[in-house]
């Protein structure tokens, strides 16, 4: 990936804001709306989405019914 990122661990290879794989573009990620996502990274922002139950795209609960 070619980017810059205050908050990227390039030893670790992970996000030191969010304490977890870098994927630039996600919820939380500094880049998310600033950047043009690959096909990949678009693929991986939408399963992270899809392991959370209950929420919408801005973290609000979702109303049902």
């Amino acid at each position: 990936m070619t980017f810059s990122c205050r908050n990227y661990d390039f030893n670790l290879n992970n996000c030191q804001k969010l304490k977890s794989d870098c994927i630039p573009g996600r919820r939380g990620c500094v880049l998310e709306g600033r950047v043009k996502l690959s096909e990949d990274l678009e693929k991986k922002v939408a399963e992270l989405e899809a392991r959370r139950p209950g929420r919408n795209r801005r973290g609000k609960k979702r109303l049902s019914g």
